[in-house]
């Protein structure tokens, strides 16, 4: 199976472990999205985009099973429950270990703003939060904090810059 191959059954895959909530579904779609194009923009190469791809994909797996578990959903305990998820998930689709690694641990830093290794890592805190901003609504003080703050790719800033006009 190719890496579009296994995008594709990857995808399948998640949208299945979140039937019947269209707003998950919807929000790794879309963080996805705004990675690919940015992973594309940056130059990235195939094993990389590949990685990427794949955690925007299942960087969010660990909601549900977390507020079955917990009650509760905030970004640390997905940080915390979203692995082991995700590792079953790619273990599945026959990826790697140290793609399956890497993946895991993009899952479990998704949220952690500082002390970001790697352009992958950006990227997909990028993706992340240029979705989150418009679906949380953020204000335009808070999307121009986190654009000086977290935004470091020439390409995430300019999405930002231009969805915000900042």
């Amino acid at each position: 199976m190719n890496y579009d191959e296994k995008i594709h059954e990857l995808t399948g895959k998640m949208i299945a472990f979140d039937a019947g909530d269209p707003k998950r579904i919807q929000h790794f779609i879309k963080v996805y999205s705004f990675a690919g194009y940015i992973e594309k923009s940056e130059g990235l190469d195939s094993e990389e985009c590949f990685i990427l791809e794949s955690a925007a994909l299942v960087h969010d797996i660990g909601i549900r099973p977390a507020e079955e578990k917990y009650q509760r959903c905030d970004g640390k305990i997905q940080e915390q429950v979203g692995p082991e998820y995700a590792r079953r998930m790619l273990k599945e689709l026959s990826y790697t270990e140290e793609q399956t690694d890497r993946v895991c641990f993009l899952v479990a830093h998704h949220h952690t703003y500082d002390n970001i290794e790697g352009v992958d890592y950006q990227i997909l805190v990028e993706a992340d939060l240029l979705v989150n901003m418009y679906e949380d609504e953020m204000s335009l003080d808070a999307a121009k904090s986190a654009y000086e703050k977290i935004f470091m790719t020439k390409t995430g800033k300019e999405l930002c810059r231009t969805m915000y006009q900042l």
